[in-house]
């Protein structure tokens, strides 16, 4: 029944760091092997002549982030590897140590400084009151002290570093009881390793979980209908199949890594649904802004007075964050994540003395934190207002970017630079967001797939060898932008070509050595290593949890299994299934229509075949924890009509392959 195949992609952070665990615990994707390796491939004259122009306006003597990066440090573990009970890796947060003194001429001088700020691990003080654990994940985890215990805010991706958080807090500052969990947003980064922290017992006693409003339907919605290529890019992004040195994955700009235990989810207990609104926790009165909507569609910043601090969530980084992520996901609005900042500022601009947020380091004193909101509010809002003062004018997101050069006052600022997302891609999402991806040019309303435009170009240039020679020399002269062009359509139309292959992994290579971006460098190193090695041979990786599936409602379900029918065979047979979940009282009638599956909840098709299936059994199914078979025989599914009917509608469901190519057709 392949029914048992639609596992739901709905957390890539943690999906991507499965894919980590599986490459460290796989001797094919052995570190030390050559075709791993870049190790000889140096950086080029022109990538080290980029990275100083590049970085010309920087100043690098200016040392107050690193101040705050180690304000307050009180404690690390020696240990620096997280494992499970069973000893498999799930992080390791001294990996980074080779991150000292100053950059190799293979990273870009200002993503080598950013690194390291976000490497440094262990217990910091925010402020009396308030602790934060970085560098265990990709994220933080915080502690604020009420007046008999914890009130703890996104506890990490995965339970196991959670736990190890937990554990550096009680030997260092006591130990006490955990009075609520806070979760800023619906990424499983800030949600994942809850079960690290309390219990459901301990829910069940009266520790509170406090969210914004939609939470729990947009963490387990965001991204489960594409979640399988979305997954799959996720591995180019986080670079989760390349080694740690400094040839290859140095972080990625938010954060070093991720990790890859156990993901957990628990349902909130207490809602934010406004702007304003106060709930106090402990003796903690918290008051909230809701920013649904721009770095994620469910998430909000929160002022604590007693300490005079805010809580910045992920709507104020030390970075440009993404409007669009190179993975894929739903376009982001650079507008409304401006005047949420500004929302924050006018608020609280005069009364916070510190800020601090779900990634990087802290800010205090009240003139450096709106120094830093203001930067970051301008940031957004230039990109959003300037891509489209020039779209226009004419302009298209292929021509945006080259004109698009961020004001000084904004640029100069390290927290404004493209470490995660760049104002390339970003221009480019607010272009999408207004236009589509469709500029105008009656050329590009349907050209050729890249395979057929790949031989065209072949053929238009007089043949791979003439490329190959004009691209030789476009590499030796440091011009890699048009070589991966005219290389990659080589290599769609020739993908046995291993010269083409080999240059293009090459100019990967350098493209990455000059990056800013930790995710672009990400995306071309591990370009460069499937072109070199082709794609890895793992199993296909974890995609979800049971408390994830569990928190899927049951329309989701059908919507996933429409977009995993093929329609063109679905077109040829029109069918009808009923489907119950006999332990809630659900139903549903799922019917295909022309290539087409529909559901109707709450609705029954007479004479239809019924699948009767308890909700518990339909978890173990997508977890693939038991066959259908098994549950057949323990009574928690059944059929009712003819089985072969059923059997032929979940024929029509496909599982999509994991491992699927993206630098070769």
């Amino acid at each position: 029944m392949k029914f048992i195949a639609t596992a739901l992609a709905v957390s890539l952070i943690v999906m991507s760091s499965s894919v980590s665990a599986l490459v460290n615990s796989n001797n094919k994707a052995d570190q030390s092997s050559d075709a791993m390796s870049t190790k000889t491939l140096e950086a080029s004259q022109a990538v080290m002549k980029s990275n100083k122009d590049q970085t010309s306006n920087l100043d690098f003597q200016d040392s107050r982030d690193f101040e705050r990066a180690n304000r307050g440090f009180i404690a690390t573990f020696g240990d620096t590897k997280v494992l499970t009970k069973d000893g498999a890796p799930v992080y390791d947060f001294g990996a980074y140590d080779f991150l000292k003194g100053d950059a190799p001429s293979t990273v870009n001088p200002s993503l080598w400084r950013q690194s390291q700020l976000t490497a440094k691990h262990g217990l910091f003080e925010v402020t009396e009151g308030i602790y934060q654990i970085r560098g265990f994940d990709l994220s933080n985890i915080t502690f604020i002290k009420g007046d008999t215990g914890w009130i703890v805010v996104d506890p990490l991706i995965t339970k196991e570093v959670a736990e190890r958080a937990k554990d550096l807090v009680d030997q260092e500052l006591g130990v006490f009881p955990v009075k609520a969990v806070i979760f800023t947003h619906s990424h499983a980064d800030h949600f994942g390793g809850v079960r690290g922290i309390i219990s459901d017992a301990a829910v069940e006693a009266g520790v509170e979980i406090i969210a914004p409003d939609h939470f729990i339907l947009e963490t387990v919605s965001e991204n489960l209908l594409a979640g399988n290529a979305m997954t799959r890019r996720a591995t180019y992004q986080f670079g989760s199949l390349l080694p740690k040195d400094p040839k290859h994955q140095v972080g990625v700009g938010l954060g070093q890594g991720t990790s890859s235990g156990t993901l957990g989810l628990m349902e909130p207990t207490i809602n934010v649904d406004h702007t304003g609104q106060k709930v106090t926790i402990d003796g903690i009165e918290m008051e909230f802004i809701l920013t649904s909507g721009a770095e994620a569609p469910s998430e909000f910043m929160f002022y604590i007075s007693k300490y005079k601090a805010f809580c910045q969530a992920e709507i104020i980084n030390h970075t440009f964050h993404n409007l669009l992520t190179p993975r894929g996901a739903k376009v982001r609005d650079g507008l409304i994540w401006s005047k949420y900042i500004d929302q924050a500022i006018t608020l609280y601009g005069d009364k916070a003395d510190v800020s601090f947020g779900s990634h990087h380091w802290p800010v205090w004193n009240k003139p450096e934190i709106v120094e830093l909101w203001e930067g970051q509010r301008d940031l957004y809002r230039y990109v959003h207002d300037q891509t489209l003062r020039l779209a226009n004018m004419g302009y298209t997101m292929h021509e945006i970017p080259a004109r698009l050069d961020l004001p000084l006052g904004i640029a100069n600022s390290f927290a404004n630079r493209g470490y995660y997302g760049t104002v390339s891609h970003n221009s480019k999402a607010q272009y999408q967001l207004y236009f589509g991806y469709f500029d105008g040019n009656p050329a590009n309303l349907d050209p050729l797939p890249p395979v057929e435009s790949g031989r065209k170009f072949v053929a238009y240039m007089g043949g791979a060898e003439n490329i190959l020679e004009k691209a030789r020399a476009d590499y030796k002269a440091g011009e890699y932008r048009f070589a991966a062009t005219a290389l990659s359509n080589l290599v769609f139309a020739q993908p046995d070509n291993n010269e083409a292959a080999t240059l293009l992994a090459n100019v990967y290579t350098q493209m990455a050595y000059q990056s800013e971006s930790g995710t672009w460098r990400n995306f071309y190193l591990t370009g460069a290593q499937e072109l070199r090695k082709g794609v890895l041979d793992l199993p296909a990786p974890r995609t979800t949890s049971v408390d994830i599936v569990k928190a899927v409602p049951l329309e989701l379900y059908f919507d996933l299994l429409a977009v995993r029918l093929n329609g063109p065979k679905a077109a040829k047979k029109d069918q009808d299934i009923n489907f119950v979940i006999s332990d809630t009282g659900q139903r549903a009638h799922l019917f295909v229509s022309n290539g087409t599956l529909h559901h109707r909840m709450g609705e029954a098709q007479e004479g239809a075949s019924t699948i009767n299936i308890t909700r518990s059994g339909l978890n173990q199914l997508n977890m693939k924890q038991k066959s259908f078979a098994e549950l057949a025989k323990s009574g928690e599914i059944s059929i009712e009509g003819n089985p072969l009917e059923i059997k032929a509608f979940f024929d029509l469901i496909e599982e999509p392959p994991f491992w699927f190519e993206i630098v070769r057709p």
